[in-house]
């Protein structure tokens, strides 16, 4: 079971995340309500396998609490979540090495989504934090894939590799890469992870 350590100092923002995640079969979450007691928790019995920090919370400093936090435990992935940052941020702190930026505006089970790909070795950045404003809007993009390109979108939501599309739909593996490739420009996104997201939010499988 995955033990996620997520650190917020808005008492009923962390609260509420926490116990909603408590309700996700797999999850195992501690709390923390500032940087230090994050890292001195992170020091304690239980090994962790997410640490989620909040942006503006006390010890941060802006992005110098990701690189305090990534220093003291090298090990274990680090995501910043944020209710206020922009794209600039979020595109620092991934190019600082965090495993993910989740915004607070992400639904539940977007929420949800983001830990799991995050958790199973993917690094988790919204579309519309890490593409230009212009490319951001996906808005009816879905209507531009093919038949094949919907059927591979839909594989690669349940998380397949492309060997595993390519048999399931008895097609050679070349041919998936050029339908992944040919979907993420026509959605605007720059991996299979995003354009898995994507789709997640808007319902589409």
């Amino acid at each position: 079971m995955p033990n996620i350590l997520l650190a917020d100092d808005h008492d009923l923002v962390r609260d509420t995340i926490a116990a909603y995640l408590e309700t996700v079969d797999g999850f195992n979450v501690l709390t923390a309500a500032n940087l230090d007691e994050a890292l001195e928790r992170m020091d304690g019995l239980d090994a962790i396998d997410l640490l989620i920090l909040d942006y503006n919370m006390p010890g941060m400093n802006g992005l110098e609490g990701l690189d305090r936090a990534r220093k003291a435990h090298p090990a274990c992935k680090v995501a910043l979540m944020s209710g206020v940052a922009n794209r600039d941020v979020a595109n620092t702190a991934m190019a600082r090495g965090a495993s993910g930026f989740i915004p607070k505006s992400l639904t539940a089970a977007s929420l949800v989504n983001a830990i799991k790909f995050v958790l199973s070795g993917e690094r988790f950045l919204p579309f519309d934090f890490g593409a230009a404003p212009q490319e951001a809007r996906a808005e009816g993009a879905f209507s531009k894939l093919s038949a094949r390109e919907l059927q591979t979108l839909e594989q690669l939501c349940i998380g397949l590799s492309n060997k595993e599309i390519a048999r399931n739909l008895d097609i050679q593996e070349v041919t998936v890469k050029l339908h992944v490739k040919n979907l993420l420009a026509k959605l605007g996104v720059s991996n299979r992870t995003q354009a898995a997201l994507l789709a997640k939010e808007r319902h589409l499988f």
